[in-house]
């Protein structure tokens, strides 16, 4: 119940500052005029929601296995971490803003791009994340495993790999945040359909409601996506303990 209380009490907020306040419709509409532009454009919003949907998804699984397959390269060979880290940091000093255009440029309008900037947006959370879990595997497990006579490649499957699970999920959640950020910014730079294609056509129309309304579409799928990855890691990880306690 408390998500859907946080809801109605923002509703309500929003309500009242809309009704007893002077902002003008045109900066921030009711939430009347936003239900009636989802149930009025339901099937032109909904079209484009499978589109920025099907970007996210694939921009996240293509983003996770490519981020995944670099921390295990990283992790298996000394001289490709010397030279892929400068290549992850130099990744995140450009603005992904400045990236956008030239993606369009050079793959077009379609999900092409749009999946690109995706996997871009959350190749680094995931790889970092990976290759930290890799890195601080525990030391009493590699002394073991070396008077075992363990090869580097067993302790690399056997041990360091199932080890940097924990922090992998810990990167694909924050990668899963991200993801509709790099696929809005994508059709944002250009595209011929989407929500951000939506939202770009209804503010140079000036249609404030149609663009809280694909606004609104975007938070829940971003909230849906994060909440079904959270489970599908727990449930597959479910030999992690979870200490939190309510205080």
């Amino acid at each position: 119940m408390r998500p859907l209380i946080t809801f109605v009490g923002f509703l309500v907020l929003w309500w009242v500052i809309t009704r007893f306040t002077a902002v003008p419709l045109y900066m921030l509409p009711t939430p009347q005029s936003v239900a009636v532009a989802l149930w009025t454009d339901q099937k032109y919003l909904f079209d484009n929601l499978l589109v920025t949907l099907a970007e996210i998804l694939l921009g996240l699984v293509f983003g996770t296995i490519f981020g995944a397959a670099s921390a295990l390269a990283m992790a298996a060979w000394l001289p490709v971490r010397r030279w892929l880290m400068p290549l992850l940091v130099l990744s995140q000093a450009v603005p992904f803003f400045a990236l956008a255009p030239l993606l369009v440029l050079w793959f077009g309008f379609g999900m092409g791009s749009k999946i690109i900037m995706t996997i871009l947006v959350i190749f680094f959370p995931v790889t970092a994340a990976m290759a930290d879990g890799l890195r601080q595997t525990e030391p009493g497990w590699l002394d073991l495993a070396a008077t075992m006579n363990a090869t580097p490649r067993l302790v690399l499957l056997r041990l360091r790999l199932p080890a940097a699970l924990p922090a992998f999920a810990s990167g694909l959640r924050v990668a899963t945040a991200l993801a509709p950020i790099g696929a809005i910014i994508g059709e944002w730079a250009g595209a011929s359909s989407g929500l951000g294609y939506v939202m770009i056509n209804a503010n140079a129309r000036i249609q404030t409601d149609v663009m809280f309304a694909a606004l609104f579409l975007l938070c829940v799928i971003a909230v849906l996506l994060f909440f079904a990855v959270d489970r599908a890691l727990r449930k597959l990880l479910y030999w992690i303990p979870d200490t939190q306690r309510e205080f």
